[in-house]
């Protein structure tokens, strides 16, 4: 498994202030417990125009994965959506409810070719804090949780792999809850939640919550990020 690992530039970059600045909007939800799976009956079709492969990430709020994810080379699209959850159709108003056992998520289309798996996952790790169940920085609830949605066997071994390995070095304080799951049915979000940093750039939510963010993101992947 070719995963390469800074462990030492991980944890610092995490545990230097991410869950103070990674927080996003509040909610409150019941827990759950968290279960990994092998299965891999139920794999989504892969985008596979051209070279291009999707992989679907929770972490957090979807307006601050959006706006880290967008801006790294080799990444196509990025759509906010809702993935994991029992309730077909769900709005924005349902998922905060933290009630259709959805989280909320990022679909990321990106030519591998450009931009390596394990340098997605690299970048996925170190923007959000992967210990806390059910929460991230002030949003508490099951729609918040750490979850890596994989929609091909690949994906599954290297993102296990890549988890077993940061646990077994001490790159975090507490172990890693992410969930590792088969990508189930995607459920695009409401239009306005698209391109949200983008567009909404100047409301305070966005200065000084999505904003610092971006800046700690920007320093640590200076050379991976989009001209």
């Amino acid at each position: 498994m070719d995963i390469q690992i800074n462990f030492r530039t991980l944890g610092t970059a995490l545990l230097g202030g991410c869950v103070s600045l990674f927080s996003c909007q509040s909610g409150a939800a019941p827990s759950s417990t968290m279960h990994t799976t092998s299965d891999t009956s139920h794999l989504m079709t892969t985008d596979t125009t051209d070279s291009l492969e999707t992989i679907t990430l929770g972490a957090g709020c979807f307006w601050c994965v959006e706006a880290v994810f967008v801006e790294l080379k080799g990444v196509r699209s990025v759509t906010s959506g809702y993935m994991g959850g029992t309730v077909p159709d769900p709005t924005y108003k349902a998922i905060c409810t933290g009630t259709t056992g959805h989280a909320e998520v990022a679909q990321i289309v990106f030519d591998p070719t450009d931009l390596s798996l394990a340098e997605l996952l690299e970048v996925f790790w170190q923007t959000h804090d992967p210990t806390t169940l059910n929460r991230q920085g002030a949003d508490v609830g099951t729609q918040y949780r750490s979850a890596i949605f994989y929609h091909t066997d690949e994906q599954r071994k290297s993102a296990e792999h890549y988890k077993a390995e940061l646990d077994k070095s001490g790159a975090f304080r507490s172990a890693i809850v992410t969930e590792i799951v088969a990508a189930s049915k995607f459920y695009k979000a409401e239009d306005y939640h698209q391109n949200y940093y983008a567009e909404n750039g100047e409301q305070g939510y966005c200065q000084m919550v999505i904003r610092p963010k971006l800046e700690k993101f920007r320093k640590a992947f200076a050379t991976k990020l989009k001209p």
